[in-house]
C-alpha cells in the first residue's frame, strides 16, 4: 500500500493517489483519525523487557490492542496480519511500548487472555487482495441503503467495514429506536455472499466517522483526537454565559457540542467569587440592578433605573454592599467611601473613548487625502 486512501497530497500520472509512501502512517498528520505521538520512542526506558502488546489502528480510527507474541521487529505505520474471531484481518500498528500500556489502564482494557495476537507483517499480496476487499465498501454501502429503503426500517447506514479474508463485514449503523434487523441480514447475507454484524453507534460516532469541519474552522475533535464522548447538557452554557440556541450550541450530530465542557471548570472556580444577585443592591443613590458580570476580571457592572451609564464594581465590593443591605444599611454609593471619591470608571466611558479616538483617527485620514489632491492640483497647474 503506498500511501492513505485520503491522502492527496501525490498523485501519479494515471490520476490516481500515491500518497506520502509511509504505509499508512501519514506523514502530515491530515490522513489519519486519531493520530498518537509516540514521545517515547528515542527514549532509553530502565525496564527489562518491553511491553509486547501494541496498539493497532482500523478504519477510520477504530483502534484495538494485540499481543505481538512473536517479538515481531515493528514500526509505527506497518501493516500487519491480526488474529479476529473465525478469520484474520489487516490493521495497521498506531502505538506500541510503555504509551499502550497507559493506554489500556486509561480504557480500563485487562492484559488477559482475551488480547488476540499479531501474527506476521504484511506482504505485497496481502496488501493487494485487501484493497480488492475494500473496494467493495462503497457499491455494499449504497446497494444496502436501497435493501433499507425498500424495508422502509427506521435507521440510518453509515459505513461498511469489509474483514480482509473476505468472509465478514460490519455494518454501522445509527437509529433512534430498537430496530428489528433481521430480515436485513438474511437479505445481505444471501446477496454479498459474508457474515454480517450488524452494530449500532451513538449520533457522535457517527460523526467521528464521517468527519467534518466544526463552526470555529477545525476538523470535528471527535474525528481527530476526541476519543472519550462525554455528556454534556445545557448547564454548561449556562454558566459562561452563552445564549441557549440550540443551533449554534449543537454539533453536526445534532447533539451539544463536546467542546462546551473544554472551559467548563475554569468558568465554575472563577463564579466562586462572584456573589449571587438575587434582588437590586440598596445605595443612598437609588436601587442597582445587575446588568453584566467579567467572571475572570472580578467586576460587575450595575445600573440605576434613571440613569443609562453601567457602573464598574468589584466584587469583593458587591459582597460588602451586599452584607451592609442585609444589616439595614445603605452606602453612599457603588464605590468604596472616600473624600472626593467618585464611582469607577463606566463601560459607556470606555466605548466614548474608543469613539473619539477612531473619530479623530477619521479625520486625520480625510485631512491626508486633501493634501494630497491639493499636491497634484498645483502640479498639474505648474505643469
Amino acid at each position: 500500500m503506498s500511501g492513505c486512501t485520503s491522502c492527496s497530497t501525490l498523485t501519479t500520472p494515471e490520476g490516481k493517489v500515491a500518497g506520502c509512501q509511509n504505509n499508512g502512517g501519514c506523514l502530515t498528520g491530515g490522513c489519519n483519525k486519531l493520530n498518537v505521538f509516540d514521545w517515547l520512542t528515542n527514549m532509553d526506558i530502565p525496564v527489562h523487557e518491553s511491553f509486547n502488546v501494541v496498539e493497532i489502528r482500523f478504519k477510520n480510527g477504530r483502534k484495538e490492542f494485540f499481543r505481538n507474541i512473536n517479538r515481531l521487529d515493528l514500526n509505527t505505520g506497518d501493516a500487519v496480519v491480526l488474529d479476529v474471531p473465525n478469520g484474520h484481518h489487516i490493521g495497521y500498528v498506531s502505538l506500541q511500548g510503555e504509551l499502550v500500556r497507559l493506554q489500556m489502564l486509561k480504557k480500563d482494557t485487562p492484559d488477559d487472555e482475551n488480547v488476540r495476537e499479531v501474527y506476521r507483517i504484511t506482504t505485497q499480496k496481502d496488501l493487494e487482495k485487501f484493497e480488492e476487499v475494500r473496494n467493495k465498501e462503497n457499491s455494499t454501502l449504497y446497494r444496502t441503503k436501497q435493501i433499507i429503503e425498500d424495508l422502509k426500517i427506521e435507521m440510518k447506514l453509515t459505513d461498511v467495514e469489509y474483514q480482509a479474508d473476505n468472509t465478514k463485514a460490519t455494518f454501522f449503523y445509527s437509529a433512534e429506536e430498537r430496530v428489528d434487523f433481521r430480515e436485513l441480514i438474511k437479505i445481505l447475507a444471501s446477496e454479498f455472499k459474508i457474515r454480517v454484524e450488524m452494530k449500532q453507534i451513538s449520533p457522535r460516532q457517527e460523526a467521528s466517522r464521517l468527519g467534518g469541519i466544526g463552526s470555529c474552522g477545525r476538523e470535528l475533535c471527535c474525528s481527530t483526537w476526541l476519543s472519550d464522548f462525554k455528556s454534556v447538557s445545557t448547564s454548561a452554557a449556562r454558566y459562561q454565559n452563552l445564549s441557549l440556541n440550540p443551533g449554534k450550541l449543537s454539533g453536526q450530530c445534532g447533539r451539544l457540542k463536546c467542546c462546551l465542557n473544554y472551559e467548563l471548570e475554569t468558568y465554575m472556580e472563577a463564579l466562586q467569587d462572584i456573589p449571587e444577585i438575587e434582588k437590586p443592591l440598596l445605595t443612598e443613590k437609588g436601587a442597582a440592578k445587575l446588568q453584566k458580570t467579567d467572571i475572570f476580571k472580578k467586576i460587575m457592572w450595575f445600573g440605576y433605573s434613571d440613569e443609562n451609564n453601567w457602573h464598574a464594581v468589584p466584587a469583593s465590593r458587591v459582597k460588602e454592599i451586599i452584607a451592609l443591605n442585609e444589616k439595614g444599611k445603605k452606602p453612599a454609593s457603588l464605590s468604596l467611601d472616600f473624600e472626593g471619591g467618585d464611582e469607577h470608571d463606566t463601560l459607556n466611558s470606555d466605548l466614548e473613548r474608543l469613539d473619539r479616538k477612531y473619530k479623530n483617527k477619521g479625520k486625520g485620514n480625510k485631512n491626508q487625502s486633501r493634501n494630497r489632491n491639493k499636491n497634484r492640483n498645483s502640479k498639474t497647474r505648474t505643469n
